[in-house]
């Protein structure tokens, strides 16, 4: 009652303001309305020379998977969205795209303020399943305790270093990545400790007024507590895309699948992208194909 009221009140104060100019308006000589009228007299006070406007930005590496896409959700609640997309070489390329298109649109981000950063360097040397053509995706699920195959060598590393860059020019304070430490311990660009260091380098090697900050909001969550995280928040995960291996249809059979096939359903949630098939071991837990 007491916020209704205030609001109430602030309202009859403005208007009363209104009232007051147009009473007063009125009371003035044609003449002298028509100069306080004048379009030239209306314009706003230029900006004082080597003022900027700045707003709340945050540079969001938005992969165009699940993970970066509640990022993108997290982040958008304090601040205004600035996108940074890498192409890699990365098997599903198109597809990432694709997603962060989408997602970029739903969130009505400027093209002014999308990247789209080329890094085929980083697919051309290799030593990944998600880039390299002679090493095969795996689809036996997730092995524990050794790095996987598709761990792109120091790849957070090349991200995080365009996105603080961006952030440095735009004056934005802070940089979102979506890294999971729980999805495999064995990433090594997606540990606590990696971020902790990562922040050492950047007060290192920007200006001392830049005061960057690398935000990771999911480091230490289990994958659905993000789906749940994200639904709370309208993130579209219905326009993501986490597959590996396949650009049309989810194969619901590489680690990323299976991870986030296994967290809709212990989230509750029905995951709306299509898929081709759904691993054996996942079929029983899922009741069916999805």
């Amino acid at each position: 009652m007491a916020a209704q009221a205030t609001e109430r009140l602030g309202y009859t104060l403005y208007h009363a303001r209104y009232r007051d100019r147009v009473v007063r308006l009125r009371r003035m000589s044609p003449t002298l309305r028509a100069e306080l009228l004048r379009p030239s007299r209306l314009r706003r006070r230029p900006l004082p020379s080597g003022h900027v406007m700045k707003m709340n930005l945050a540079v969001v590496l938005l992969s165009g998977g699940m993970d970066s896409c509640v990022t993108a959700a997290i982040a958008r609640q304090d601040h205004e969205l600035v996108l940074l997309h890498a192409n890699y070489g990365q098997k599903t390329e198109k597809r990432e795209l694709k997603a962060f298109n989408d997602i970029a649109q739903y969130y009505l981000v400027p093209p002014s303020r999308r990247l789209i950063a080329d890094m085929h360097y980083l697919g051309e040397m290799g030593g990944s399943s998600l880039t390299d053509p002679g090493l095969d995706v795996p689809t036996d699920g997730q092995t524990r305790g050794s790095t996987p195959t598709t761990y792109v060598p120091f790849r957070n590393t090349h991200l995080l270093a365009a996105a603080v860059s961006w952030a440095e020019v735009l004056g934005a304070g802070k940089v979102f990545i979506g890294a999971v430490e729980n999805d495999n311990p064995c990433y090594p660009d997606c540990r606590e400790v990696y971020y902790k260091a990562l922040d050492q380098l950047i007060k290192a090697g920007t200006r001392p007024d830049s005061r960057i900050i690398v935000e990771t909001p999911l480091l230490h969550l289990k994958k659905s507590q993000i789906v749940q995280k994200g639904m709370a928040l309208g993130a579209p995960l219905h326009l993501s895309w986490s597959c590996y291996k396949n650009e049309d249809r989810a194969c619901g059979i590489c680690q990323s699948c299976r991870l986030r096939l296994e967290a809709f359903k212990e989230a509750g949630y029905e995951d709306r992208i299509p898929y081709e098939s759904v691993g054996t071991d996942l079929q029983a837990r899922q009741g069916g194909s999805a």
